[in-house]
């Protein structure tokens, strides 16, 4: 079983991987020592547990829960006894650890849960699509923001940082075209210029070397305008 471990605490991330050393039955993937480290490492990997500390600075265990669209099995790790009823309203954390963990009492959690997560492994020929996909989260003065995959209508360059613009608000944050780019869906997306990417659902008007997005005129270039041609449904 693949799992990833959230914890400030050194000494504590440094004890559950021991335990996992311990045990044959589980793969300890990662070890984090905040919320938004793991969630860069989950939007390019899957797990099928994490054992999640709650006391964490400025993004808690539950805050994290929160952001997670099709979360794992979850196990909670505290020192505090006083979250255990909150924890247990939330259908994926499937067990609550108090600090400090035992080897028995670790090896029990796990036991549970890869009960539970044989009993959750299905086989699809014709995969359900997953509605996550139309969600993406960046990272502003260390804020996990959500914003509506449909509802950008341009991203630009500008530098260190990108300009997300929506239908309802412009976000800036510091990544860069590429990386927001290959997080897009591609039949919908694409890059018209070296500094801009646009939804083509969003196109009101092309004239030239330039198309009309909203209020917002975008440069396409040459080598860009043929692919930009193609992907519209035209008479």
């Amino acid at each position: 079983m693949n799992c990833i471990v959230i914890d400030d605490d050194e000494t504590f991330r440094a004890i559950i991987e021991q335990l996992a050393d311990n045990n044959s039955n589980v793969n300890l993937q990662g070890s984090f020592p905040s919320a938004i480290e793991a969630i860069k490492y989950l939007n390019f990997n899957s797990v099928d547990l994490i054992f999640l500390d709650i006391h964490m600075p400025d993004f808690n265990g539950f805050d994290f829960v929160r952001t997670l669209k099709n979360p794992p099995n979850i196990i909670l790790t505290t020192g505090d006894k006083n979250f255990a009823l909150e924890a247990f309203e939330y259908e994926c954390i499937i067990d609550y650890f108090v600090k400090p963990v035992t080897q028995e009492r670790f090896d029990k959690g796990l036991k549970k849960a890869m009960s539970l997560h044989k009993e959750s492994v299905v086989t699809y020929k014709n995969p359900v699509p997953d509605e996550s996909v139309n969600d993406l989260y960046i990272n502003i003065d260390r804020r996990l923001i959500k914003v509506n995959i449909p509802s950008i209508t341009i991203v630009e360059a500008r530098g260190d940082y990108i300009l997300l613009k929506t239908d309802t608000k412009n976000y800036t944050v510091h990544s860069t075209l590429k990386k927001i780019e290959d997080k897009l869906p591609k039949e919908v997306f694409l890059k018209v210029h070296r500094s801009f990417v646009i939804n083509t659902k969003k196109i009101i008007d092309i004239q030239d070397n330039s198309v009309l997005i909203g209020k917002d005129i975008v440069p396409v270039s040459r080598s860009n305008r043929s692919e930009l041609m193609r992907s519209l449904n035209r008479l």
